[in-house]
């Protein structure tokens, strides 16, 4: 098994990653535990600040690191809150926050209005300074209901409906979410490539 340091400290994220790579040699482990100093996500797009999350992790750790900037863009938001999507209540805001304040951004709206989608940048570099670094993106397609739906996931998934599903992101079985999510999409391409290369 090779260990690769993911920049996050996100469980439901690590856990989620590790059971996409589950059928691989590479398992990821949160960069809290290997004593990273997470980096100010200073980027203006998803790719910008996964890029800056990884090489900031393989500098401090002397590993290989994955990364990934993931966030909800909505339609009627003129696609805020995007790269914002964990600090849209605030920079220590809650999931719950998060959601209070979108579903309060969006009162009234229209079902047909309230289009989104995920989208995801997910990054690997093999050192800090690595000059062709691994870039792969996924977008997922729904859209924002009145209030929210499910257990499982995080973020915004109670509140996020996939209309071919008739449920929210939080409402799929882990399994089910892996395959359709923007993370899955972008993750499946990351490993491809990585076989790839290897």
């Amino acid at each position: 098994m090779s260990e690769v340091v993911l920049a996050s400290d996100n469980q439901g994220k690590i856990q989620e990653i590790n059971s996409l790579l589950r059928n691989t040699p590479l398992e990821v482990v949160g960069q809290g535990s290997l004593g990273v100093e997470p980096i100010e996500e200073t980027g203006t797009t998803f790719i910008d600040n996964a890029l800056l999350k990884a090489r900031n992790a393989a500098r401090q750790t002397g590993r290989p690191a994955i990364a990934d900037d993931s966030g909800l863009e909505v339609d009627a938001l003129d696609g805020r809150p995007g790269v914002y999507s964990a600090r849209f209540a605030g920079a220590q805001a809650t999931d719950t926050e998060n959601v209070e304040k979108l579903l309060a951004a969006l009162d009234g709206l229209a079902p047909e209005k309230r289009g989104a989608r995920f989208r995801c940048a997910m990054v690997y570099v093999t050192h800090a300074d690595d000059a062709d670094p691994l870039i792969c993106e996924g977008a997922w397609a729904g859209k924002i209901i009145t209030g929210p739906k499910g257990d499982n996931g995080f973020g915004y998934d109670p509140i996020f409906w996939i209309e071919g599903e008739k449920a929210t992101a939080a409402e799929l079985a882990p399994e089910r979410k892996n395959i359709l999510s923007h993370r899955g999409q972008a993750l499946r391409m990351l490993v491809a490539q990585l076989a790839e290369r290897s």
